[in-house]
């Protein structure tokens, strides 16, 4: 496994070493001992989640605040999709700043997301299926979102409002700000 920084800290790709031929391709999408000596941390997956969706939709932005927040280890496992993590650490040089990348079957990389962020993705093709792994288990009560459209953070989703699906629950999420004020 390869890991590539971003420019925030403790977000990181990881690229597995793919073996090709006329049969088809082979990798090793994960291995505790290899994510630990990368992540030059002990982060042990309790969940892993798995979701497909039709081009355009966008899941997100989601996190879990508090003693629940979760790290994830995001893969593609059919399509492509843009990826998006904001940094939500108070403390943080990268505090509110987004980063993205496209994952896909072809590419296989996959984006480690520390806690401390929103998560959120678009479907770049029809049946996108992504599977995510998480270092803490869900629980409802410490759910938390973004709209995927604040103003503030201005992220690029690479597509126009009238195309984008939204689930209701995505559509009534609160922007940054509202979310800070009320916290």
């Amino acid at each position: 496994m390869k890991r590539t920084n971003t420019f925030i800290k403790d977000c990181f790709i990881i690229e597995p070493r793919v073996f090709k031929d006329e049969r088809g391709y082979f990798f090793e999408s994960f291995n505790q001992n290899q994510f630990n000596d990368i992540a030059d941390q002990d982060i042990s997956f309790v969940q892993d989640n798995e979701s497909s969706s039709r081009k355009n939709v966008i899941r997100g932005l989601h996190f879990q605040e508090g003693i629940h927040a979760q790290a994830k280890l995001v893969r593609v496992v059919k399509g492509s999709i843009r990826d998006i993590v904001v940094d939500l650490r108070e403390h943080s040089t990268t505090y509110k700043q987004y980063f993205s990348i496209e994952l896909s079957e072809t590419n296989a990389k996959q984006l480690f997301v520390p806690r401390g962020f929103a998560h959120g993705f678009i479907a770049l093709e029809p049946h996108t299926i992504i599977n995510y792994k998480c270092d803490n288990f869900y629980h409802k009560d410490s759910e938390r979102g973004i709209i995927y459209n604040d103003k503030d953070l201005n992220i690029d989703w690479g597509i126009s409002d009238e195309d984008i699906i939204l689930s209701d629950k995505d559509k009534a999420l609160p922007t940054l700000s509202t979310y800070l004020n009320e916290k």
